[in-house]
């Protein structure tokens, strides 16, 4: 796999995970880990980051030349 594809790859899947975190806040869905509650500031965080990723690898895969 080449450096281009890659980086559209990994937009694609962080962004995907960027939206799951999303639909939980804005639909106020439980997430239970064992026996603990996961609190929604954490799903907040995570649409944070997880855009953030997606956002670089959408914007390294926009750098990169075609056939890289």
């Amino acid at each position: 796999m080449n450096p281009r594809k890659f980086s559209l790859t990994a937009g694609v899947f962080f962004l995907l995970i960027a939206l799951g975190h999303l639909l939980r806040v804005a639909f106020g869905v439980s997430f239970v880990v064992g026996s603990n509650s996961v609190p929604m500031w954490a799903s907040g965080i995570a649409v944070i980051v997880t855009g953030y990723l997606a956002y670089a690898g959408f914007r390294l895969a926009g750098k990169l030349p075609p056939g890289a």
